[in-house]
């Protein structure tokens, strides 16, 4: 059987899938499905390549010796991959600050025990 694909070949667009088949019931599923897989834009290459890091438990070291690759090289991949899903290597999810957080710092505020620049650096910081 040939891998699911997830792009039109010929325009490169969404792929709808109008139908599901089980062969030992016979059984039809027809409708209009989206592909939402979280790694559907990696090439096979790419997953290929995120399934050895999965099982090499991401250790670089492992995977040169697997792959035969240096370690820029298999950083290089990692990086292309991680673009490819949507995100900039190296920058890290902005931390959000809960509902306490905030109170507390604006408790500290008042309270005197922060001063107003700090708070407002700690309070624009943690939504950047």
């Amino acid at each position: 059987m040939l891998p699911l694909p997830t792009r039109c070949p010929f325009t490169g667009g969404e792929i709808i899938i109008t139908q599901f088949y089980c062969p030992d019931t016979g059984l039809k599923v027809e409708g209009e499905f989206s592909l939402t897989m979280p790694f559907a834009p990696l090439n096979p290459e790419q997953v290929q390549f995120v399934e050895t890091f999965v099982r090499c438990e991401g250790k670089f070291n492992r995977m040169e010796s697997e792959l035969g690759l240096s370690y820029p090289t298999l950083r290089s991949r990692l990086h292309e991959i991680i673009r490819t899903l949507g995100y900039e290597p190296g920058k890290e999810e902005p931390a959000q600050l809960t509902e306490a957080d905030r109170r507390r710092v604006l408790e500290e505020l008042q309270a005197g025990q922060l001063q107003f620049e700090e708070a407002m650096q700690i309070l624009k910081g943690a939504g950047e």
